[in-house]
């Protein structure tokens, strides 16, 4: 199976910045916003603001992983992985 990275477009803080994303990682973090009944641009905005030294891809990346492994169950498991891996 051929994983493809397509680069979207997210307006943050009233400016426009790309991300890189395979499929898979996009629906995740689409479903964590649906599920918390709050936008894309804010949770991705979130991510911005705590990651530490990775490019925002990779963040939102490391943020869907969390997620899927904390069972989505809070936003502080997903936000202090970000925080100790560097991301």
């Amino acid at each position: 199976m051929k994983s493809t990275i397509v680069k979207r477009s997210i307006i943050l803080a009233g400016h426009k910045t790309s991300v890189s994303l395979e499929e898979p990682f996009w629906l995740g973090l689409k479903e964590i916003a649906h599920n918390r009944r709050d936008t894309l641009a804010n949770v991705v905005g979130g991510i911005d603001g705590r990651r530490q030294q990775a490019n925002l891809s990779s963040a939102i990346r490391l943020f869907v992983l969390e997620s899927v492994r904390s069972g989505g169950k809070s936003e502080a498991a997903s936000t202090d992985a970000l925080e100790s891996s560097g991301a």
